[in-house]
């Protein structure tokens, strides 16, 4: 009997599942620079929902960065790191990250999620093991799946839980050779830190390594916005890899890791993301550089965002919303089910301010929120109307 197949019939059906289920992302256009008020699917709006923290995007000096280094090097790097493409700019932006971090050493990527993809599975083999925390990101999760390497999950933050599994894994026959905890520095969903500290001592008496991603904590935590490891005051010996991105508070794109020089020149020779992917182009390197320089020359960006953080959180709460665990600028406003989060989004939107729903699988099915951000350049006006707009819809949709 012939089968009767259809190569891609089985997407449209997929798809009008996920609409019938609310479950579908609905994708808006932004038509003008990703600022606090801005023009989207032509309606102008407050951003309420963009991981361009400081708003580097658009300033100035990393603006000017960008096209003078294209002017200099060219649009592209024309080939991988690994074979042509390791231009001086990129050794440049490799050695100032470091030094901005305070470490021997860091290697930039092409994006974040491809710095987790690429190192991850590099860490751990056969006989080893991974320990993940339960809320990962989605980059952590595919990066160990890629691996060989056993693994386990603790609690979201249970660092007893954390001890359970690592005495278990003590237990195994014959011995784990190398053991990596992995976890989250700021979980992007809810805005709430890992304990890093009890996490790198847990390690340390294990002799387990830290891997850390850190992708919402720079520019936002820490001395100057250095980040997770500074805001813990830990030590390189604590975490061994230190894992970011230039997409979000930095303002521009790419993904990077810091750590000692055996781990930089361990994860070019071993990362298939970093090995086998085109170099970023050069203005995309200047303009890393230039955020970079721009955190260390302007500390006012840092503050403000902070500043704007504690304002809208006190009077979401003063209102009496749940905002989860937040303990960053990103402030889950908790609505449960994927109808209600989407109801209140949709509510937000047409009186002018863009914040999107964060549904299943994303998040828990019971567990829905609009997840909003907060940047440096929101002003006092632009937050208490958002504030005003959110009470509005809260009640219509009784969530407060």
């Amino acid at each position: 009997m012939q089968i009767k197949r259809h190569p891609t019939k089985y997407m449209g059906n997929e798809y009008r599942r996920l609409v019938d289920e609310n479950l579908n992302w609905e994708i808006r256009e932004l038509q003008t620079a990703n600022e606090p008020v801005c023009t989207v699917d032509g309606k102008e709006v407050i951003m309420l929902c963009a991981n361009n923290y400081l708003n580097l995007s658009t300033h100035p000096k990393v603006v000017k960065a960008m096209i003078e280094a294209t002017k200099k090097y060219g649009a592209g790097a024309g080939s991988d790191r690994s074979i042509s493409g390791n231009m001086t700019i990129h050794e440049e932006l490799d050695r100032h990250l470091a030094k901005f971090k305070r470490a021997p050493a860091s290697l930039t990527y092409q994006t974040g999620f491809m710095a987790n993809e690429g190192l991850v599975p590099q860490l751990c083999g056969r006989g080893d093991l991974f320990i993940s925390d339960e809320l990962n990101h989605g980059s952590i999760i595919d990066g160990v799946r890629l691996s060989h390497a056993d693994r386990a999950i603790f609690k979201h933050k249970d660092t007893e839980d954390l001890v359970r599994v690592m005495d278990e894994a003590e237990k195994h026959k014959p011995p784990y050779e190398h053991i990596w905890i992995l976890t989250d520095g700021v979980f992007s969903m809810d805005g709430d830190l890992a304990p890093l500290s009890e996490i790198a001592r847990i390690a340390q008496e294990h002799g387990a390594g830290v891997y850390v991603d850190d992708a919402h904590g720079e520019g936002v935590l820490g001395e100057g916005g250095r980040g997770i490891v500074s805001h813990f005051n830990l030590s390189r010996d604590q975490v061994h890899v230190e894992m970011g991105t230039f997409s979000k508070a930095f303002g521009v794109i790419g993904g990077h890791i810091t750590g000692g020089e055996d781990l930089r020149n361990f994860a070019y020779n071993k990362s298939r993301t970093w090995l086998l992917s085109g170099g970023v182009p050069p203005g995309v390197a200047a303009a890393c550089i230039a955020a970079i320089e721009v955190l260390e020359s302007e500390p006012q960006h840092v503050k403000m965002v902070w500043k704007n953080r504690e304002y809208f959180m006190k009077a979401m709460k003063d209102l009496g919303f749940d905002t989860g665990h937040s303990e960053t600028p990103i402030v889950p406003i908790m609505c449960g089910d994927s109808k209600t989060a989407k109801d209140l989004a949709n509510f937000i939107w047409k009186k002018g301010i863009f914040a999107l729903p964060i549904i299943y699988p994303m998040v828990a099915r019971d567990k829905a929120r609009i997840r909003t951000q907060l940047c440096t350049k929101h002003t006092k006006e632009h937050l208490d109307k958002a504030i005003a707009t959110f009470e509005e819809g809260g009640k219509k949709l009784a969530l407060i």
